[in-house]
């Protein structure tokens, strides 16, 4: 530090670089002050008489020297903020005195310097996210949305994603964020899937039927991988907003059931029979033929859906269902076969759909099951084949070549 003739000198000189020296060092002397209540009380005016000073910048060392401190004097702060714009945007995104009250107001009626400054604040308020997101400026919004660290609320999640549903980028950097809700997700992944229905590479690529099939296996894997991923309470609304939908169908539960989403198809069953999901897990596990055909009635299913689910679980209890391809090929091979053998091969009209299904997933099945088995074949093959065994293999092979 300096003297108080030298610092007198500095603050009255002609040369603005002087007299910005002399602010930053009262900033920097305020905030280090442990002395007199006085010596405090005179640095405290000084500050605000740089305020007054015809140099921006002397205020902007002024601002240099308070800006990232939580003691800085908050009516200098405030003068600060209303400064020119290269000093108020730095005291927007890191003075640490400003609150929501001194932030939301700003964001409301402010430009997107505004709004681009405060989203780069080092900590964000659920309130202050959810301002800045309905204003609907994509350049911040992009900027906030990106930031794992700052938690926004549902509902705002929510207003976005209405707003940039059709925004690919927007809707890559919602996706990625773990707080977005399964509805929301949801319906994210159907504009994704509406995308790349109408591109012309991939309607160029595959023919409509197969394209459409993709599609629908698509849908059911990201619909019940949202739903088995929420918690308990999210999950249970999540469903309830499916069945509200008309979008719970026997499809989709047969789905479930064989990829293992278990804690998914209890919620769904839960909310179709109208009782809590985790009586409907202890059904499955445990209970009998006879409650579970009463739980599937309660659902308003079919009698032949209720017969074709009810066996699926009762296969479902016995098999590693959640990361076997082999156990769910297995699985829905048991099960066609039951069906053509019950029916004599004449498969009832309200069942054709659901059999075409079954016919579709273990088709897809038995390819990756067969993957799997020639990878662990191969590595089997290799890890037990003896150095001589190749080497006499190698000696064989070479008069015929």
């Amino acid at each position: 530090m300096i003297g108080y003739e030298a610092f007198a000198e500095l603050s009255q000189s002609h040369d603005c670089d002087q007299r910005g020296q002399a602010a930053h060092l009262a900033a920097l002397a305020y905030l280090d002050h442990q002395g007199p209540a006085d010596e405090h009380a005179a640095l405290y005016a000084a500050l605000i008489g740089f305020l007054d000073d015809t140099s921006v910048k002397v205020r902007a060392a002024l601002a240099y020297g308070l800006l990232h401190s939580h003691q800085a004097p908050r009516p200098v702060i405030l003068a600060l903020l209303q400064d020119s714009a290269v000093i108020s945007r730095a005291v927007l995104q890191y003075s640490p005195v400003l609150v929501d009250a001194d932030l939301v107001p700003l964001v409301m009626r402010g430009d997107h310097m505004v709004m681009t400054a405060i989203a780069q604040r080092q900590t964000i308020s659920k309130r202050l996210a959810g301002a800045l997101l309905a204003r609907q400026d994509r350049d911040v919004a992009l900027r906030l949305l990106r930031r794992q660290d700052v938690a926004v609320s549902g509902e705002a999640l929510e207003a976005a994603t209405l707003a940039w549903a059709d925004d690919a980028v927007m809707r890559g950097v919602l996706l990625s964020r773990n707080d977005l809700s399964g509805v929301s997700r949801l319906l994210l992944v159907r504009k994704v899937t509406e995308s790349l229905k109408a591109c012309r590479i991939v309607k160029g690529a595959l023919a409509q039927d197969r394209l459409e099939r993709i599609m629908r296996n698509g849908s059911d894997t990201a619909l019940a991988a949202i739903g088995e991923a929420e918690n308990e309470e999210s999950r249970a609304e999540f469903a309830g907003a499916l069945m509200r939908a008309d979008q719970i169908n026997t499809r989709l539960l047969l789905y479930a059931v064989v990829t293992g989403r278990a804690m998914f198809f209890a919620a769904c069953i839960g909310v179709l029979a109208e009782t809590s999901s985790a009586k409907v897990f202890t059904l499955l596990q445990g209970g009998s033929r006879a409650a579970l055909v009463a739980l599937f009635a309660r659902c308003g299913l079919s009698t032949p859906s209720r017969e074709l689910l009810l066996r699926l679980v009762m296969h479902a209890r016995t098999a590693d269902l959640a990361d076997d391809d082999a156990a769910r090929h297995y699985v829905i091979t048991a099960l066609t076969e039951e069906l053509i053998a019950e029916f004599n091969g004449d498969i009832p009209q309200e069942l054709e759909e659901t059999f075409g299904y079954l016919n579709e997933q273990n088709i897809a099945l038995a390819r990756k099951a067969a993957r799997g088995v020639m990878a662990a074949f191969a590595r089997t093959t290799q890890c037990t084949m003896s150095l001589p065994a190749m080497q006499e293999e190698e000696r064989l092979q070479l008069p015929a070549a």
